[in-house]
């Protein structure tokens, strides 16, 4: 009951105290900053210094904790990206302690995008970074990081390292035989 009591005092005074505090005389001016002093006084009183209920749980949703991978740099061989607002599938050959997780840089330069994959603990400051989870399925590991592009049109990956291109499809994939 205090508390709300509290709130319609905030309510009422407030406004009241800040109209006095801009058009009032100086004497009424004191009024008004007594008036917050004193409302926020009781507010901070009102607050509870010891809570009899326990802090709450912090639970970790999304991705798993994983303890610390070794750091790689892995360079993908592949990319493919399904249209300018669907995710970029990264995928490279994989390692047999793969992290579950990697980070991932995209830079955009007009039709071509600039990729920086990295895992493991990662050192310094970096804009951009996403942490996106790493799959392992026969043999190769891949992520997918979404992406939003402005414009239509066809998107070239680009290997933020070295330059180069990297190719649509992997260079050790073999070509279908299914008719």
């Amino acid at each position: 009951m205090l508390a709300f009591c509290l709130g319609l005092a905030w309510l009422l005074l407030a406004p009241l105290a800040l109209w006095v505090l801009v058009r009032g005389r100086n004497p009424a001016r004191v009024g008004a900053v007594l008036t917050f002093g004193l409302l926020e006084a009781a507010t901070m009183a009102l607050q509870p210094t010891g809570s009899a209920e326990p802090a709450p749980e912090i639970v970790a949703h999304g991705l798993p904790a994983t303890p610390q991978c070794e750091v790689r740099t892995p360079v993908p061989e592949s990319a493919r990206l399904d249209g300018p607002r669907d995710g970029l599938l990264l995928s490279w050959p994989a390692a047999s302690d793969e992290c579950a997780t990697a980070k991932v840089v995209l830079r955009q330069d007009g039709r071509r995008l600039r990729v920086w994959v990295h895992e493991g603990p990662l050192k310094g400051e970096h804009t951009g970074v996403r942490t996106v989870p790493v799959s392992v399925a026969g043999g190769a590991a891949s992520l997918v990081v979404p992406v939003k592009l402005a414009g239509k049109g066809r998107y070239v990956a680009i290997d933020g390292r070295s330059g180069d291109r990297i190719p649509a499809e992997p260079a050790h994939a073999q070509p279908s035989t299914t008719p």
